[in-house]
């Protein structure tokens, strides 16, 4: 029996993933098939979202006409070394692996075929439908496979076509970033409290406040820097906040994180 998606890795992105298919009626679940090691994992794709869910990478790979790899890049090799003897060459491959480039899997599948791998980078909001994810091609890909790729992240997705070479900083930007915001809004929520408020009034307050914000910065008519500005009355208590920041170069830590998580995302494809 062939399924229309395979996934290898059935985790948190790879669940996301999958409930936006279904919720769009794209896939049915009898089209799917799921590979992982973990039990729990496999039982939650089976019971729950109805997907045939097996422990062997190489039964997904043999029987799917698009496989989703979603695994962390140092199992990489790994998990590819032991596909690519069944993988049928006209598969499309797309990863979600942070750092590991097209050639670097067309290789571990095994040299002298033309994979057709697109690489992307999706993040965590995709669990609520409010991901981002970049795709590009790699060398044997062709822009019918973008599309299919676009397809399948637009479930759940906003989805951007970039430059292979530049997704190493769409990792940094928005791959990582959730992580970035969610760490802001924590310490806002812990200032709330010092302040006098319930952790749930501060986790109320910084929460929507942010979700307003983000709103405002999709609307598109200001810049975030305008948006400040408009914001930030002189001499009043937002322009204390700010000067706060600013004397303790909090606009260069956040540039650097960027530039740092940047970097990893390379070192993790060397």
């Amino acid at each position: 029996m062939s399924y229309e998606l395979g996934i290898i890795g059935a985790g948190q992105m790879a669940e996301a993933i999958v409930r936006g298919l279904l919720r769009a009626g794209l896939y049915r679940p009898e089209q799917l098939i799921a590979a992982d090691v973990a039990p729990a994992r496999r039982e939650l794709f089976s019971k729950e979202l109805g997907i045939k869910s097996v422990e062997a990478n190489r039964d997904v790979a043999a029987a799917s006409r698009a496989l989703l790899l979603s695994v962390k890049p140092y199992h990489m090799k790994e998990v590819l070394g032991g596909i690519g003897e069944v993988l049928p060459a006209d598969t499309l491959v797309i990863s979600i692996a942070a750092g590991i480039r097209a050639a670097t899997i067309e290789k571990f599948l095994g040299e002298g075929t033309p994979w057709r791998v697109v690489r992307s980078m999706p993040n965590t909001p995709m669990l609520v439908g409010e991901g981002m994810v970049a795709i590009a091609r790699g060398a044997h890909a062709t822009e019918a496979d973008l599309a299919t790729a676009r397809r399948i992240f637009e479930a759940s997705a906003d989805v951007m076509d970039v430059r292979e070479d530049q997704i190493d900083a769409v990792t940094a930007m928005s791959g990582s970033g959730p992580a970035y915001f969610f760490y802001f809004v924590e310490q806002m929520i812990k200032a709330g409290v010092e302040l006098g408020l319930t952790a749930e009034q501060a986790h109320r307050l910084a929460s929507k406040t942010a979700l307003g914000s983000a709103r405002m910065l999709l609307a598109g008519t200001d810049s975030p820097e305008e948006l400040r500005r408009k914001v930030t009355t002189p001499n009043g208590t937002t322009h204390a906040a700010i000067v706060h920041m600013e004397e303790r170069g909090l606009g260069s830590i956040i540039q650097g994180a960027v530039k740092a998580a940047e970097r990893r995302s390379k070192e993790l494809g060397a």
